[in-house]
């Protein structure tokens, strides 16, 4: 049986993040973290990545401020690329990080930059 959403929310998915990106974690998935690869793909892709009240540009850059304010460092190259595949420059990425910086603070932002930088820069995580 198809699910609308979950079948908008994936192509969301492979669109923003890549179907390498999105092949891995669902290949990866086991019978533990399964339920939670559903849940991600149908509700945050599915039902908010969808909604036509901001474009996927705005929700690249929202998505890399709460990143860097929570300080998610396993989460932010990854969302580093898809702001790029959604259309921020590298300097957009910089402006939302210093923008962040602000609003969340420095040592927060700090890392955060650090990760940005390796990412556009093509160096993989450490």
């Amino acid at each position: 049986m198809s699910d609308p959403t979950y079948d908008a929310g994936m192509a969301v998915r492979r669109e923003v993040l890549g179907d390498a990106h999105v092949d891995r974690a669902i290949e990866g998935a086991t019978d533990f973290n399964a339920p939670f690869q559903e849940l991600i793909t149908r509700y945050a892709w599915g039902g908010v990545w969808t909604r036509e009240q901001l474009d996927r540009r705005t929700r690249s850059a929202i998505t890399l401020a709460v990143l860097a304010a929570l300080r998610s460092e396993a989460e932010l190259a990854l969302h580093v690329r898809a702001a790029l595949r959604n259309g921020l420059t590298a300097e957009e990425v910089r402006e939302v990080l210093l923008h962040t910086a602000v609003y969340a603070g420095v040592p927060a932002a700090n890392q955060a930059f650090e990760i940005a930088e390796r990412t556009l820069r093509g160096i993989p995580p450490s």
